[in-house]
């Protein structure tokens, strides 16, 4: 390696191998092509780096807590999703039937019914008589895997808590404004071409199913 060459690690950066230096604009968009940055000075470009790395390394500590609560529980993602919904429910005393969990999963009553199955076959749920409905079922999760999500996955999720119980309410109104707008920017409802690629994914899925 020349002394005009720098290695892959640092070459990126330019600032000594930082990290967020990827993340600045001036160095991913040089001709301001995507993003305007009048009025932003060199500081201030580096600023918003240093916050878009942060969000970055968020993202990836929680993509290891998913994963490790999905190798400990052995349980898929959806999965997870419909224990945390019956765990909520049970502790607001909300009575969670098949069509709830559909629902808030956004499956069909099919997808339902199978993952209710594979649940209750690894001893995760009950299935029980509603009350006030003896047509209707209510769906509980069992005390055993209630005990170990909530010392576990509940428990690391629940910190969470501590690092937004140490902003000061004025900055917990700015930080909570900063995620729905950043969470609005890159929101793709609308957009043509997320829209025409989850078309293709579903046409593909049909696809395949049919042909089985």
């Amino acid at each position: 390696m020349t002394k005009n060459k720098r290695s892959a690690e640092t070459d990126v950066s330019g600032d000594g191998g930082d990290a967020s230096a990827l993340y600045r604009m001036d160095h991913s968009d040089p001709k301001s092509e995507l993003v305007d940055r009048t009025g932003l000075s060199h500081d201030d470009l580096q600023q918003i780096a240093r916050l878009m790395e942060a969000l970055r390394t968020l993202r990836e500590a929680e993509e290891r807590l998913s994963a490790a609560s999905l190798k400990y529980m052995r349980l898929s993602s959806v999965d997870m999703r419909a224990l945390h919904f019956l765990i909520v429910a049970g502790n607001t005393e909300v009575l969670p039937t098949p069509g709830a969990i559909a629902a808030h999963l956004g499956i069909s009553s099919a997808s339902t019914t199978k993952l209710l199955d594979r649940l209750e076959r690894g001893g995760h749920i009950s299935r029980e008589r509603h009350p006030d409905d003896r047509r209707a079922l209510v769906i509980r999760i069992t005390p055993e895997t209630h005990e170990a999500a909530k010392r576990t996955v509940g428990q690391q999720q629940a910190n969470r808590f501590n690092a937004a119980a140490r902003l000061t309410p004025d900055e917990r109104e700015v930080v909570e404004r900063f995620l729905r707008d950043m969470t609005a920017e890159i929101d793709v409802s609308g957009i043509a071409w997320a829209e025409a690629a989850e078309a293709g994914a579903l046409a593909e899925t049909a696809e395949g199913a049919a042909s089985e």
